[in-house]
């Protein structure tokens, strides 16, 4: 995922009040530091501390796809995702899709993602993918989840209008996940009304992501899910420090603030989603 994974002069959160069950429904344990099998141990111990027992970990190009794979191999508190992020796409060549399509095959991996469109980095990013190699990469990984029956995990990002239109065009997979949902209410109703699954990251939180909280009062409970897209987002108060999977709980709070439930019952909720969407063990 393009951008820095925050500062890391700040210091790290503390740790949060436990919350128990929490999945993280989309980290990435290598860029958190992880890059063995003690390191990622260390993580989700970490994280299980506090009541988030399972993880899923995310791939944004081949090397993190084999990482991912690696790490859920090695814990069996971690699940992974493969894909090539959509300012990758121009990546996307036969090898390239063949070794990400033998990845995908693993069971150890729950999700097709993140994949996507991107109209935020083309132009501001060095060797960015363009929005018609975004376009194209999107639709190889939809046909990609389809053929494996396995949920589609979305990256998106200024692109509402052209992602829907291109699910349709293509016919969605059985299960759409749309990771760190940041779009308004009229976005939420559309994936909604699609029977999308919306996940919710620290942005969340976030004192000036007014449109977002509209949203996020919007979704049902068994179309939601919560995440730490960790190293990135890190929610309020600790914008800008490096995040963590254990982080979860602060995000969990601030949602169940806004939609004006108990955030017990929210987590529990969105741990039973998880296990359904991802078909957890």
């Amino acid at each position: 995922m393009p951008g820095l994974p925050g500062n890391r002069a700040r210091p790290a959160p503390d740790l949060p009040e436990p919350l128990a069950p929490l999945v993280d429904a989309h980290t990435h344990l290598d860029a958190c530091g992880a890059t063995d099998a003690d390191s990622v141990a260390t993580i989700v111990d970490r994280a299980a501390s506090v009541g988030v027992g399972r993880v899923v970990t995310v791939a944004d190009d081949l090397a993190a796809a084999r990482f991912a794979v690696d790490a859920a191999r090695w814990n069996p508190r971690v699940y992974a995702a493969v894909a090539i992020h959509p300012t990758r796409a121009n990546a996307l060549d036969d090898a390239t899709k063949a070794e990400i399509e033998r990845l995908a095959r693993d069971p150890r991996v729950v999700a097709v993602g993140e994949t996507g469109l991107d109209y935020y980095w083309p132009g501001k990013l060095d060797g960015c993918a363009d929005i018609a190699e975004q376009v194209e990469g999107f639709r190889w990984h939809i046909d990609l989840a389809k053929r494996l029956h396995k949920p589609l995990m979305i990256h998106n990002r200024e692109a509402d209008h052209d992602l829907l239109a291109v699910l349709l065009d293509e016919g969605a997979p059985e299960t759409v996940i749309l990771h760190c949902f940041s779009s308004d209410a009229t976005m939420a109703d559309a994936c909604v009304e699609a029977g999308y699954i919306l996940s919710f990251s620290g942005t969340v939180s976030f004192r000036n992501a007014r449109e977002l909280h509209e949203a996020a009062k919007l979704v049902p409970d068994d179309q939601l899910l919560v995440e730490t897209d960790a190293p990135y987002l890190t929610p309020h108060p600790f914008r800008g420090a490096p995040n963590e999977p254990y982080c979860l709980p602060y995000t969990v709070r601030a949602l169940a603030q806004l939609r004006g439930q108990d955030p017990v019952d929210l987590a529990a909720a969105a741990t039973a989603n998880a296990e359904r969407v991802y078909r957890l063990s």
